[in-house]
């Protein structure tokens, strides 16, 4: 990496010394290239294709189309949004005869072994353009089946989120299917279908359908969108009221099928004991007002009706929140217990749940809001990095997404926000994590719900280390600011993934069993990231001795997996299949160690039985660390190889790590100066070759797979411009650095 960064270009050259305003523009870029976009919220068929829970798409056509007879086709269509020119590796599992187009093109025909083979599953190479792109399946019915199941290779990860086609379903989310065809359709021979165009001009019918039909239209619309219930039961009506300025009262009128409330900003406006028609005028502000209607309906009627005037001038209802490819001013939500109310203010939002019922009023789990048209419900997607690089930027915003580079970027930017004494800073970071945490309770229903969630992948499908640790961690560091009950019921589910539920060798030592995967059996130093800064921060936030044992345990037994005698160096993975570790020390990997035992040590009681037995394996590891620093103050990608490139994170890990060990005392007295003096080299160093004027973070390997071969990690893993992995602790080790020459001024 040394050299790539012109000098006038850098940090270095413009800010020198000062650690505050390298840390000034590294968080200053971050949050502009990354602003703070909501989740999106749109309309989706629960009758459509779902998904699987490895997230596949299901395009089980046999009980969707029950009519269709052997050697009919059907089609499914469905548009994909990419920020970039991307690829992805999808699945393909066939039922019966498909094929495959992406933009007109064929990319897979299934062969007649793979329609027959009950597990048949194809990998399927997808170049995605940038821009907007169609997805089409042709799927035959025979004997065997009808259909397929497809979607994107480790879905949790590289979310592939489909839109629907059409004009006249624009902004929905999920695919469109035809009714049975008795001949091929679409293809090269017979033209495509136009994914802007309407519907109606391709001649086949297309479900799920979006429209009432007339008879249906003529119901009460609780009716209609829930059926008859046989017993009493409830539901809300949300939406926004404008209300002109000048106005000082407005007169609220309608009709309710039973008992209703009508809240205004969530305060009770007109109360309806019993069934007909409602009048009253109120006081009201000028402005956009919540309206919130709870009516009660029974085996004669359910429904309500609402309008609002002022000075005999009719006012109009939106839409509370955007719902793309939802149409009209009201969301609802039912049936729910007649009985139980939520409190208005908390039932006007997105992530609200309600506790449901069946028509007849019994129990029936929780639902959430829906729309005016058949099975439409409102649903939350998680899509600003839709398509990009898991890792980067890659043109979109990484805000509101949980995963495990974000959690240390979190991690830096609530240290660097007190650093800086900037709440702006302090506000993003939190408002980051909350955007994940307030829909919790949401995707575990939506998971249960639809087979997939569409937010929180990797929190609500934790099947490692990696899907919970580092965000986890950098949320007990929020619960640490602000003490937010709400992140101690996430943390609580991850302790007990970690605590009881993740795989474990016969030792009690963490490790990989990934049946079927490359990385079966394995045990990766990463882990000690993803699992110990977690676990010490639920020890202090919990009071739990056993999470604080628990890291002491798997540190020790790591550096007996993992640690290289006599280079004091890590291998990046112990291999179960081999029985032997790679012997790869690959710089990130061993960063990771030494800065999450540094994490530990920080929080480990003076009098703890394994305190000193990690002291050890701390200045022993730095030692092996600091011998092979390069002439630039940069490690290298491997560290003992002298060929291998300089690499940007492994080298801020370890700044990190020398600086607390040198302001914590942790090293030997009589080594501190030198390792005080390595860690600002290393400082100089990432703000001269890896950081530049605008905040751009260079040299930072991206995401590593393992290999024996020191060859892959200088060959294969190349360098990512403001790759997540190093963005964060580059903001770390910033702080640190500040903070050690503080200390050493005093």
């Amino acid at each position: 990496m040394s050299g790539d960064l012109e000098p006038r270009e850098s940090a270095r050259y413009w800010f020198g010394e000062d650690a505050r305003r390298v840390l000034e523009v590294l968080s200053a870029r971050y949050v502009g290239a990354n602003p703070p976009v909501p989740f999106a919220m749109r309309a989706f068929s629960a009758s459509g294709v779902l998904q699987t829970r490895e997230g596949l798409y299901d395009m089980d056509l046999t009980a969707k189309l029950p009519t269709a007879e052997n050697g009919d086709y059907a089609y499914v269509l469905g548009r994909v949004w990419s920020d970039d020119e991307r690829s992805i590796d999808c699945v393909v599992e066939p039922l019966s005869p498909v094929r495959l187009y992406v933009n007109e093109e064929l990319l897979y025909r299934s062969s007649a072994a793979e329609e027959m083979k009950p597990d048949a599953s194809v990998v399927v190479p997808l170049l995605f353009r940038k821009g907007w792109n169609a997805l089409l399946v042709e799927a035959r019915r025979t004997e065997a089946g009808f259909g397929c199941r497809f979607g994107a290779e480790e879905a949790k990860v590289r979310i592939l989120q489909v839109l629907a086609p059409f004009a006249g379903r624009e902004g929905s989310a999920g695919w469109a299917f035809t009714a049975p065809a008795k001949s091929r359709r679409f293809g090269p021979e017979v033209g495509f279908p136009d994914v802007l165009a309407n519907e109606e001009d391709t001649g086949l019918t297309w479900l799920p359908r979006t429209a009432w039909t007339a008879e249906e239209a003529g119901r009460p619309n609780l009716e209609r969108m829930f059926g008859r219930p046989a017993a009493p039961v409830a539901a809300y009506g949300w939406s926004v009221l404008e209300v002109p300025y000048g106005a000082s009262s407005i007169v609220l009128e309608g009709r309710a099928s039973g008992n209703a409330t009508v809240w205004l900003d969530g305060k009770p406006a007109i109360e309806v004991a019993a069934a007909g028609p409602f009048r009253a005028e109120i006081s009201a502000d000028a402005g956009r007002r919540q309206v919130l209607v709870r009516c009660v309906g029974g085996p004669d009627e359910w429904g309500f009706e609402l309008r609002a005037y002022r000075g005999g001038e009719s006012l109009a209802f939106a839409a509370p929140i955007p719902v793309h490819g939802g149409a009209g001013a009201w969301m609802y939500a039912g049936p729910l217990d007649p009985s139980a109310a939520a409190e208005p203010t908390a039932a006007c939002g997105t992530a609200a749940l309600f506790p449901a019922v069946d028509l007849a009023g019994r129990a029936a789990g929780q639902t959430y809001w829906r729309l005016d048209a058949p099975e439409t419900m409102a649903r939350p997607y998680y899509e600003n990095a839709m398509l990009s690089n898991r890792w980067t930027t890659g043109g979109a915003t990484n805000y509101a997404r949980w995963d495990y580079p974000l959690g240390v970027t979190m991690y830096g930017l609530l240290r660097t926000a007190r650093e800086l004494n900037r709440p702006d800073l302090t506000e993003y970071a939190l408002g980051h994590i909350d955007s994940c945490t307030d829909l919790y309770e949401y995707a575990l229903w939506d998971r249960d719900r639809y087979g997939f969630p569409s937010v929180n992948h990797q929190l609500v499908l934790i099947r490692m280390l990696d899907n919970c640790g580092s965000f986890g961690s950098a949320m007990l560091e929020a619960y640490l600011q602000t003490g937010s009950a709400r992140y101690l019921t996430i943390a609580d589910a991850i302790a007990d993934f970690m605590l009881r539920k993740l795989e474990r060798r016969e030792d009690g030592a963490f490790y990989r069993r990934c049946p079927g995967e490359y990385s079966a059996d394995t045990m990766w130093a990463d882990d000690l990231y993803m699992s110990g800064p977690f676990l010490v921060r639920y020890a202090v936030a919990r009071g739990s001795r056993e999470a604080l044992d628990e890291a002491a345990r798997q540190f020790l037994l790591y550096r007996r997996y993992l640690f290289m005698e006599p280079e004091g160096l890590m291998s990046h993975v112990y291999d179960f299949k081999y029985g032997k570790a790679t012997r790869v020390p690959w710089g990130r990997g061993n960063g990771w160690c030494l800065f999450s035992l540094s994490e530990l040590l920080e929080k480990l009681p003076e009098n703890h039985p394994d305190r000193e037995a990690l002291l050890a394996f701390f200045r022993d590891h730095c030692a092996g660390v600091i011998a092979l620093q390069s002439d630039s103050g940069l490690w290298r990608q491997v560290l003992n190889e002298p060929d291998a490139y300089e690499e940007a994170s492994c080298t801020a890990m370890f700044a990190y790590a020398f600086a607390r060990g040198v302001r914590f005392g942790w090293l030997r007295e009589q080594e501190r100066e030198r390792y005080a003096a390595a860690a600002h080299r290393a400082w100089r160093g990432l703000a001269a070759e890896a950081i530049d004027r605008q905040g751009n973070v260079h040299g930072v390997c991206s995401g590593s797979r393992y290999s024996f071969d020191p060859g892959y990690y200088m060959d294969d893993l190349r360098t990512v411009v403001n790759d997540n992995h190093g963005i964060g602790i580059m903001m770390l080790a910033g702080v640190e650095i500040g903070m050690l020459s503080k200390a050493g001024e005093e």
